[in-house]
């Protein structure tokens, strides 16, 4: 197997034959770094829940999973995180769908009344669930980059009126089964992001699909519109690094602290959560 690239929280090597084998790491990023601290599990967590939601979403979108079975010659330890999969030509915009308002949406919507050039109405709050889900794509920057809200033309302008239409129609439908399924095990699913190829000029799934790190997971028990909302997802980190028990200052341009154990073993347990509330599996 050749490397042939790393990003943020995922390893990739090539076969022989031309396949790819992606490989999760345990390691957790926020706010455009990758922290040094790493999460037990994590890696293994999201492989196995990505597998799960491709099965759930065939029907709406064909996915790149090629095998689950090691490769001959792989690490042991990439057991449960590796999977084999079809070499994509990867579309150059990260594809987003929101049902509630919060996070960077929310700070767009604060200065203009929009999200990605979509008018929204007035009065919503952290928080609040949209009259209906919306697409709200970004551009997809290189490690250590920034995201950039994008609006439908210049998605338009740099894939095309016709797979800018494609990648809408299919983001809005994985978010509203993951939402439909999600709320039927109280979990709300605010938000969600995909990543989409080309293979022999159809449109594949790849990546990660509706996990805690591409979604936003709230308890939908808990849900109240105005505030931050309790998650199981990476909010738990982005919030401890924002607060003042961590000593970072976002603006300074250096890189966030190690994470303490205490929300190590919290975030693991949130990711846990989710994956057993959405599965009704067990973990481990």
């Amino acid at each position: 197997m050749k490397h042939v690239h790393s990003g943020k929280v995922r390893d990739l090597y090539e076969l022989p034959d031309g396949d790819l084998v992606i490989v999760a790491r345990d390691t957790i990023s926020a706010y455009d770094y990758v922290l040094d601290t790493p999460i037990p599990d994590k890696g293994a967590i999201l492989t196995q829940l990505s597998l799960w939601w491709f099965d759930r979403l065939a029907d709406v979108v064909p996915n790149h999973v090629v095998s689950t079975e090691l490769p001959e010659g792989a690490p042991v330890e990439w057991a449960g995180r590796a999977v084999v999969v079809r070499k994509l030509e990867m579309v150059p915009v990260e594809c987003v769908a929101r049902g509630y308002l919060t996070g960077g949406g929310l700070k767009d919507y604060r200065a203009t009344g929009e999200v990605c050039g979509i008018a929204l109405p007035a009065g919503l709050e952290d928080g609040s669930r949209l009259p209906e889900p919306i697409f709200t794509p970004t551009t997809k920057a290189d490690v250590g980059g920034h995201d950039l809200p994008m609006t439908y033309a210049e998605v338009e302008g740099k894939v095309g009126g016709a797979l800018a239409g494609r990648l809408r129609e299919i983001t809005l439908e994985v978010y509203r089964r993951g939402a439909e399924l999600g709320l039927e095990r109280g979990v709300i699913v605010a938000d969600t992001k995909i990543e989409l190829g080309l293979r022999d000029g159809e449109l594949v799934l790849g990546d990660e699909v509706l996990t805690p790190d591409s979604s936003r997971f709230w308890p939908a028990d808990r849900w109240a519109p105005g505030r931050s909302q309790p998650s199981f997802d990476k909010q738990y980190v982005r919030d401890w690094l924002t607060s003042p028990a961590s000593g970072w200052d976002q603006a300074s341009g250096e890189a966030p602290p190690p994470l303490p154990p205490e929300v190590v073993e919290q975030t693991r347990a949130k990711y846990i959560e989710a994956y057993e509330r959405l599965t009704g599996r067990q973990w481990g």
